[in-house]
C-alpha cells in the first residue's frame, strides 16, 4: 500500500542518507506503546458462477466500496474519480491488483481487539455483499480461475507493475492477481530489539508458511504445493523478495536496511495525483537529482515511504516490522497470525527461546527450508527436525509469551486461545492446503461450488 498522501514535489527534498536511517529509528517505542496491526486479504467472487468480481457492474467492486462506505461511514478514497479504497477508525480498506479486498487494521493494544476488528469488518462486508450475490473467500491462492479470467483493478500503480513484473520473474503477475495473505505489523523498542525480532521472525517465517499454508489448488487441480502462494514469491522478483540473509550478519541495523532499499529498483513516483513510471530506475540516482523519470528533481520523504512499500521480503522493515509469510485463510486463522507473532516477539523470554531454535541454521539451510515449507508443509525438514516438530515447539513458546503478557478480554484471561487452530493443524501433520486439495478431489468430487461454499467467510 502507498501512504495515502499525495506527493506534489513541493516538500523538502531528502538531503542525506542519515535522514532515511533516522526515519527507521523513529519507529522505536517503549514497550507500553507497542501495538498490533493486522492485515488480511480475501478474494471476492460471484456465488452463482464462482467467477471473480470485476471493478464495474451492478455488483462490481466499485459498487461494493460505495455500499460499504454507506454501511460503515468510512470515507471513500479515490484515484481520479474512481473509488479505490476506504478509511475509517484508524484502519483502511484497499484493492489489490486482481480485486482482492484488503483490510489494514488499526494499531491496537491486544489480539482481542484485533479479532473484534476483523469480526466487525467481515460482518459489514457480508451485510453489503449478500444481497448482491457476492461472497468472500479465504485462501492463499485463487483455487479455480485462471490469470486471464482475473479482473484488473484500475490503479495506475498496478499498471506499472504489470508491465515490469514479467521482465524480472515468471510468477509476478500471479502474485499480484491470484494470491491473498494475512500479516501482522509489530513494534520494536530500539535498534537492538529490531535486530533480534527481525532475524528471529525471518528465520522462522517458513514455519509460519507451513502453519498457514492454504494454497493447495491451482485452476481446479492440486498445485503441487502446500502453499502455492509461498512458491510464487520464489520467482516474482529477486531484487525485492526473499529472506534477506544480511539480516543475520554481525552489525546489521537500520543503515544496512536502508542500503538494501536503495538498491531495490523503483516502480514509480507520485506527483499531483499521477503515477510516473520509474520502473527499474535507481533511488540512489533519485537522491542525486539524476532520475531519468524526473530529471533534476530530488525525492521527498513521501517518495521514500512509497519506495519502501515496493520491497517485498518475507519480513519487511518500516517504522515497524511486517510478518509476510502466511496465506490467507479462515476467519479464526486471521486472529491466529497476530497471536503467534505477538507471543514470540513481544516477550523477552519467548523471543530468546524462539531464536534458540533457529540460531544455528546456515544460509543454505534457511533457503532450502523456504522452498521446502512451501512445497512439503509440515513434512519439510531442517537440522534433522521436521517442520511439524518445530512448529509445535514454536507454538508452545508463543503460548508462554502470550501467558506472560496476560492481556484479558472477550471473557478470556489471556490471548492464548487464538493459537488453538494452529495447534490443531500442527498436530494433524497435514496443512490446510494439502487437506483442501485432497478434500476437494475425494469428498467433494471436484465440485467447485461446494468448495467455495465451505471456504467463504
Amino acid at each position: 500500500m502507498t501512504t495515502g498522501k499525495e506527493p506534489t514535489g513541493d516538500a523538502a527534498p531528502i538531503e542525506s542518507k542519515a535522514q532515511l536511517v533516522n526515519y527507521l529509528a523513529s519507529g522505536c517505542k517503549p514497550k507500553d506503546q507497542w501495538r498490533i496491526g493486522t492485515e488480511h486479504e480475501k478474494f471476492v467472487f460471484c456465488r452463482t458462477n464462482l467467477r471473480p468480481i470485476p471493478y464495474e457492474g451492478d455488483a462490481g467492486i466499485r459498487v461494493i466500496l460505495e455500499k460499504l462506505s454507506a454501511e460503515t461511514g468510512w470515507e471513500i478514497l479515490r484515484e481520479g474519480d474512481l473509488p479505490i479504497g476506504l478509511k475509517g477508525e484508524g484502519a483502511s480498506v484497499s484493492l489489490e491488483p486482481g480485486g482482492q479486498f484488503e483490510l489494514s487494521g488499526a494499531p491496537l493494544e491486544n489480539i482481542h481487539q484485533t479479532c473484534d476488528e476483523v469480526h466487525r469488518h467481515l460482518d459489514a462486508v457480508k451485510k453489503v455483499c449478500d444481497p448482491l450475490g457476492v461472497a468472500f473467500l479465504g485462501m492463499g491462492f485463487a483455487p479455480t480461475w485462471t490469470l486471464d479470467e482475473t479482473p484488473r483493478m484500475p490503479k495506475a500503480r498496478y499498471n506499472i507493475m504489470r508491465n515490469y513484473m514479467p521482465k524480472v520473474g515468471s510468477l509476478g503477475l500471479d502474485m499480484m492477481h491470484r494470491t491473498c495473505t494475512v500479516q501482522v505489523n509489530l513494534d520494536y523498542a530500539s535498534e537492538a530489539d529490531m535486530r533480534a525480532k527481525f532475524k528471529t521472525s525471518l528465520a522462522l517465517q517458513p514455519i509460519a508458511t507451513a502453519l498457514f499454508a492454504n494454497a493447495g489448488l491451482k485452476e481446479g487441480k492440486p498445485s503441487g504445493h502446500a502453499s502455492y502462494r509461498a512458491h510464487i514469491w520464489t520467482d516474482t522478483d529477486p531484487d525485492r523478495t526473499g529472506l534477506l540473509h544480511f539480516v543475520f550478519e554481525d552489525g546489521f541495523g537500520f543503515e544496512r536496511y536502508v542500503d538494501y532499499l536503495l538498491d531495490v529498483p523503483m516502480y514509480f513516483v507520485r506527483r499531483n495525483g499521477r503515477f510516473i513510471d520509474a520502473s527499474g530506475q535507481s533511488f540512489r540516482d533519485f537522491l542525486k537529482g539524476a532520475l531519468p523519470a524526473l530529471p533534476g528533481e530530488k525525492p521527498t520523504m513521501d517518495d521514500w515511504e512509497d519506495h519502501m512499500s515496493t520491497a517485498f521480503p518475507e519480513v519487511r522493515l518500516k517504522t515497524f516490522l511486517e510478518m509476510r509469510g502466511a496465506d490467507g485463510g479462515p476467519w479464526a486463522r486471521i486472529c491466529a497470525l497476530p497471536a503467534i507473532w505477538v507471543g514470540l516477539l513481544y516477550d523477552d523470554a519467548a523471543l530468546a527461546a524462539a531464536w534458540d531454535i533457529a540460531k544455528d541454521w546456515s544460509r543454505d539451510e534457511r533457503e532450502a527450508l523456504r522452498d521446502d515449507a512451501a512445497r512439503l508443509g509440515f513434512k519439510a525438514k531442517i537440522g534433522g527436525r521436521s517442520v511439524q516438530d518445530i512448529a509445535l515447539e514454536v507454538l508452545d513458546i508463543a503460548r508462554s509469551g502470550l501467558k506472560a503478557r496476560a492481556r484479558p478480554g472477550n471473557l478470556m484471561d489471556n490471548e492464548t486461545t487464538y493459537l488453538d487452530p494452529l495447534v490443531k493443524i500442527a498436530k494433524s501433520g497435514e496443512t490446510m492446503g494439502e487437506y483442501t486439495a485432497r478434500h476437494f478431489l475425494d469428498e467433494l468430487g471436484g465440485d467447485a461450488k461446494k468448495l467455495f461454499e465451505e471456504c467463504k467467510y
